[in-house]
């Protein structure tokens, strides 16, 4: 298993976000991970990614325990994230946004400044410019491929459709099967449930810092996927 979480708990101050959530991935998989806002999405990820501390054990990867590792650290062992808000740096062009990337995890591996721009080809048009000057479906590529620049094993993408227009949206998902062809397994963190299903092969679903919903994507109904959104049947 490339990734697993075992019984994870995680806290903001006097506030406990997650209660013993249990997921796993294994190597070249996609897992969507769905739910409402305040399901406790985006603290599963920060939590993985070692933005929040945890016991070591409650985070392993490839079986060894990292739940008490820095976000670097984390890194430096191949899962990197895109975070909710893109959060480029504004003083750096798109170029160097993507070079930061690459410094972060000096290994080689697929994904250079060449197969980035393969990729979204309009980062290439728009290299020289600040970051935060392009769109947000622009800035979404920029943050994308910056994690991508790491080669990493596992990629995190937290919320990557939110705010975005349905156009942009389609061509950020068209690169998810591209990344997982170039050898890394994703996590997708999506309220928009037929997008999340459409690239997953398996989805949880969360509620209230809880896993309420565990299956392979294709074989999810609309009524489970209702029960574990609002805790009752439609």
């Amino acid at each position: 298993m490339l990734l697993e979480t075992r019984a994870l708990t995680a806290d903001y101050g006097q506030f406990r976000a997650l209660f013993g959530v249990d997921v796993t991935v294994a190597a070249g998989e996609c897992v969507a991970v769905i739910g409402a806002n305040g399901a406790g999405k985006s603290t599963l990820m920060r939590s993985i990614a070692g933005v929040l501390a945890n016991a070591p054990g409650m985070v392993l990867h490839r079986g060894e325990p990292i739940g008490a590792l820095s976000s670097a650290a984390v890194m430096k062992r191949g899962i990197a994230m895109v975070p909710e808000g893109r959060r480029l740096f504004p003083s750096l062009t798109v170029e160097e946004n993507l070079l930061i990337g690459g410094e972060a995890r000096k290994v080689a591996g697929p994904w250079s400044l060449a197969s980035v721009y393969a990729l979204f080809p309009v980062l290439k048009e728009r290299r020289h410019h600040p970051g935060t000057a392009l769109s947000g479906g622009q800035q979404q590529m920029v943050a994308i491929g910056r994690a991508l620049m790491s080669n990493p094993e596992l990629l995190l993408c937290d919320e990557i459709s939110l705010g975005l227009a349905p156009v942009v949206i389609r061509d950020v998902y068209a690169a998810l099967p591209k990344i997982r062809a170039a050898g890394a397994a994703v996590v997708v963190v999506e309220q928009d449930i037929g997008k999340a299903l459409s690239v997953a092969d398996r989805v949880y679903c969360m509620m209230e810092g809880r896993v309420t919903l565990s299956a392979r994507a294709s074989e999810v109904t609309r009524e489970a996927v209702h029960a574990a959104y609002f805790g009752a049947a439609a």
